[in-house]
């Protein structure tokens, strides 16, 4: 899966970004035979008030046929919050396949 990753005020390493590869190369086998038309995957820092510190945002867009699945999480760690918006993206994939079995349904 071809995958457009974003940094904003984060230093994009090349660690980071085989790590987000893995990552969503570990979706592929809830997608099965889904074709993803695009996936985008942001990355950004925000800074919190003077006692919450560094903010990790991590957001993806991912299109699927007749469906756009866009999950975002914020956590202090940026591994964490990467790690916590594919898990809600795995959840996500299956309520969209159980969305397109149950259309396929009602239509036969």
């Amino acid at each position: 899966m071809k995958i457009d990753i974003k940094a904003t005020k984060v230093d994009l390493t090349p660690e980071i970004k085989d790590y987000v590869q893995r990552k969503m190369d570990m979706l592929e086998k809830y997608l099965g035979e889904i074709p993803v038309i695009e996936c985008k995957v942001d990355l950004s820092l925000s800074v919190g008030g003077q006692k919450t510190g560094e903010i990790y945002r991590t957001e993806i867009l991912m299109e699927l046929p007749k469906e756009m699945l866009i999950v975002e999480k914020v956590e202090s760690d940026l591994i964490k919050s990467i790690d916590k918006v594919k898990d809600h993206l795995a959840e996500s994939i299956i309520k969209y396949k159980e969305k397109m079995i149950d259309r396929h349904r009602q239509i036969v």
